[in-house]
C-alpha cells in the first residue's frame, strides 16, 4: 500500500520550486553569517572601532554566540514541529533570524551586537528541522534529494553574497559603517519568505498523524493538482509511536546522523569563520581588509560547486556513497596539505610545494565539504525518521552539528596559535575519517524510496467498512 503515491509520483512543478524557495531562504542567511562574521571580525581586528575592541573571550563569543544559540532553536523547533505542527511554527524562526540580523547592524556595543546575534541563532536553527522536512514532505519520491538538496544550498548563494557585500562594504565605506551593512544584509532574503511561510498548507503526512483528512486532501492537491489522482485516501492514518519506541528503534541512525553531522561542523565552520586567517597565513597577509575578504572567499567559491554538483547526482548516486566519498576526500585533502607543510612550532613557515598549489589542495576541500558530507547530513534526517519524531531527529542530528560547530568555534583561534595551521589539518582529517566509518556503519540509504518505505513509518489505511 502506497497511501501518498500520488504525492511520491508527481512530476516536478512550480508549487515544489515555490517550496524550496520559501524553505531556502533562511539557509542564505546561515551561510552569509557564517562567512560575514569572519569578515566583520577582520574589520574589528584591523581598526579598534570604539566600542568593538576585540580580546580573545569576545572573539571567540563573537564567532560562537550565534551557533551556540542555534543549538537551542534545532531542539526547540525540532520538538515543536512534531508536536504542534509544521506550519504553527513555520515563519516564527524566520522572524526571529530577519530581526536578529537587522537589529545587530544597529548594536551599539559588542556586548548588544552579541546578544542580538543570540537572536538569530535562534531562528538559524530553528529553521534546520521545520525547512528540511516540510521540504521532504512535499517531494516526490524521484526527485526529494535534488529538492531538499537546493534549499540547502542556497548556502553557497550565501557565501558568494557574503564575500561580495564583504568586500565592496570594505572597499568603499567607512569601518563603522561597513561592518553595519554587512550584517544588516542577512536579514533581507530571510524577511522576504516570513509571509510565505505563513501560508504553506500543512504537510500531507503531519496531517496524516493529526487525522486531519481535510488538510491532508487540501496539501496533497497542493503539490501534485495537476496528478490524476491526486487525492490521498481519506481513512489514511500514520500512528505516533512513544519517544521510547523512538529511541530503542532508531537509536544507532540517530548516532549517525548526529554523529557525523557533529564531525562535519568541526571542519566546516572551524575553517569557515576563520577562513581569513587560515588563508593569510598560506599565502601572506594582503595589503588591504578589502583584499583579505576576498581572499578568504575563495574557498567558499570552490564549495560553491560542490553544492550543485549535490543537486545534480543526489538522487543518481544516492546519500551514503556522496557522504563517504566526501569525508574520505577532505581527509585526504586535509592529510596532503599538512604532510607538505613545513612548520616550527605552531609558526607555519612555508610548504614543500609552491604556497598557491598548497592553498589550492586545501581549497579544494571546500568543494567536497558542500558536495558531500554538508548537503548530506541535512537531507538524511529530513527521510529516514518517522512522521511523528522527524522534526526532533533532524533537529537532533543538526544541534549536534551546531555543538560541533560552537565548539571548534570557540577554540579554534587558540588551536591556530598553539598547534598551528598543520596541527588543526591533520586533526581533521583525522576526524573526518570517523566521519566516513560512522556513516559506513550507521547511516542508511533512502535514496528512491517513499519517506514511509525509508523511515519504517507505521501507517494505516483502514477500510471503508472499519470505519
Amino acid at each position: 500500500m502506497e497511501p501518498f503515491k500520488s504525492l511520491d509520483s508527481t512530476k516536478l512543478n512550480f508549487n515544489h520550486i515555490k517550496i524550496w524557495y520559501t524553505s531556502g531562504m533562511g539557509f542564505f542567511t546561515d551561510a552569509y553569517d557564517l562567512f560575514i562574521i569572519g569578515a566583520i571580525l577582520d574589520v574589528f581586528n584591523a581598526y579598534h572601532l570604539p566600542g568593538f575592541t576585540l580580546n580573545s573571550l569576545y572573539t571567540g563569543l563573537l564567532a560562537s554566540s550565534a551557533i551556540f544559540t542555534a543549538i537551542f532553536g534545532q531542539l526547540i523547533f525540532g520538538v515543536l514541529g512534531d508536536f504542534v505542527g509544521r506550519k504553527t511554527v513555520y515563519g516564527i524562526e524566520a522572524s526571529l533570524l530577519a530581526a536578529g540580523a537587522a537589529l545587530s547592524a544597529f548594536s551599539p556595543n559588542i556586548i548588544w551586537l552579541i546578544i542580538f546575534r543570540s537572536i538569530m541563532g535562534i531562528g538559524i536553527g530553528g529553521d534546520y528541522p521545520i525547512s528540511a522536512t516540510i521540504m521532504s514532505e512535499y517531494a516526490n519520491v524521484k526527485d526529494r534529494g535534488k529538492l531538499v538538496a537546493l534549499v540547502f544550498a542556497n548556502q553557497g548563494i550565501g557565501s558568494l553574497v557574503a564575500v561580495a557585500v564583504g568586500a565592496i562594504s570594505a572597499f568603499t565605506l567607512p569601518p563603522d559603517l561597513s561592518w553595519r551593512v554587512m550584517a544588516f544584509v542577512g536579514a533581507i532574503p530571510a524577511a522576504t519568505v516570513i509571509y510565505l511561510r505563513r501560508k504553506v498548507p500543512e504537510t500531507p503526512r503531519y496531517s496524516a498523524l493529526k487525522g486531519d483528512t481535510e488538510n491532508l486532501q487540501k496539501s496533497v492537491q497542493f503539490v501534485a493538482k495537476e496528478n490524476v489522482n491526486s487525492k490521498a485516501p481519506a481513512n489514511v492514518k500514520i500512528q505516533r509511536m512513544s519517544f521510547s519506541q523512538f529511541f530503542s528503534k532508531y537509536w544507532l541512525l540517530l548516532l549517525g546522523t548526529a554523529g557525523t553531522w557533529f564531525i562535519l561542523d568541526i571542519a566546516f565552520y572551524g575553517t569557515g569563520i576563520y577562513s581569513g586567517p587560515i588563508v593569510s597565513a598560506v599565502l601572506g597577509k594582503p595589503a588591504s581588509v578589502g583584499n583579505e575578504i576576498v581572499n578568504a572567499g575563495i574557498p567558499f567559491m570552490v564549495g560553491f560547486f560542490g553544492y550543485f554538483t549535490a543537486v545534480a547526482l543526489m538522487d543518481k548516486l544516492g546519500r551514503k556513497p556522496i557522504q563517504t566519498l566526501g569525508f574520505i576526500m577532505m581527509a585526504v585533502l586535509y592529510g596532503t596539505v599538512a604532510f607538505l607543510a613545513v612548520s616550527k612550532g605552531a609558526k607555519l613557515e612555508g610548504f614543500l610545494i609552491p604556497s598557491a598549489d598548497a592553498f589550492a589542495l586545501y581549497a579544494l576541500s571546500y568543494f567536497f565539504i558542500d558536495f558531500g558530507p554538508n548537503t548530506t547530513t541535512f537531507i538524511i534526517p529530513s527521510e529516514v525518521y518517522p512522521t511523528s519524531y522527524r522534526t526532533t531527529g533532524h533537529g537532533i542530528s543538526a544541534a549536534a552539528g551546531k555543538t560541533g560547530a560552537a565548539i571548534t568555534t570557540f577554540y579554534f583561534s587558540y588551536l591556530l596559535s598553539s598547534i598551528g595551521i598543520k596541527g588543526v589539518l591533520e586533526m581533521l582529517a583525522a576526524v573526518s575519517v570517523v566521519g566516513a566509518v560512522l556513516t559506513l556503519i550507521a547511516i542508511k540509504e533512502p535514496k528512491l524510496k517513499s519517506l514511509e518505505e525509508a523511515s519504517q513509518d507505521s501507517v494505516l489505511v483502514e477500510s471503508q467498512e472499519t470505519k
